[in-house]
């Protein structure tokens, strides 16, 4: 098995309870909160490598403690060449901000495509540092505090929360 076959992972604790962070050992390919639907399994082979992380815990404790807006991690997320689409537009969104559905699936050339965002939306398998918590509902208002993301722990709608309260 080659070291890029190889899933490296770390844990870190977060207000938002325990983050499951993985990667290839170059980049980043999960974030995942407990609960989360779509969260991998993690296996014997897995290599703990907390080294690998240690950039991305920084920034992400960072991000947590109202000192970061962006993220300067290399990422690597798996997914279908529409869903890379949504998940690098949604790390244009500005720190603060929310967009609709709509709006991403209009940034991205697929007007009518806004269901799909949706979807890709909720599979993001990195979110906080690629972020789907700015991404609203129309029947949510401009209010993405108390959004429960597909899949994702109800806890999630703290980083927008973090965000709101951060007065910048």
């Amino acid at each position: 098995m080659s070291n890029h076959d190889t899933v490296h992972f770390t844990t870190m604790p977060s207000p938002l309870g325990e983050l499951l962070l993985t990667g290839d050992g170059r980049h980043l390919t999960g974030l995942f909160m407990s609960p989360h639907a779509h969260a991998p399994e993690q296996q014997p082979s897995w290599v703990r490598d907390d080294a690998a992380f240690v950039d991305a815990v920084r920034q992400l404790n960072e991000y947590f403690e109202g000192r970061r807006v962006t993220f300067e991690i290399p990422l690597a997320p798996d997914g279908t060449e529409f869903q890379r689409r949504v998940w690098m537009a949604l790390r244009d969104i500005p720190f603060a901000q929310t967009v609709s559905y709509g709006d991403i699936a209009r940034e991205i050339g697929n007007p009518k495509g806004v269901r799909a965002v949706g979807l890709a939306n909720g599979r993001n398998p990195i979110p906080i540092i690629v972020p789907c918590h700015r991404v609203i509902s129309p029947s949510c208002g401009r209010d993405a505090s108390g959004w429960a993301h597909q899949g994702r722990s109800p806890r999630y709608g703290h980083s927008s929360e973090c965000e709101a309260f951060a007065g910048r």
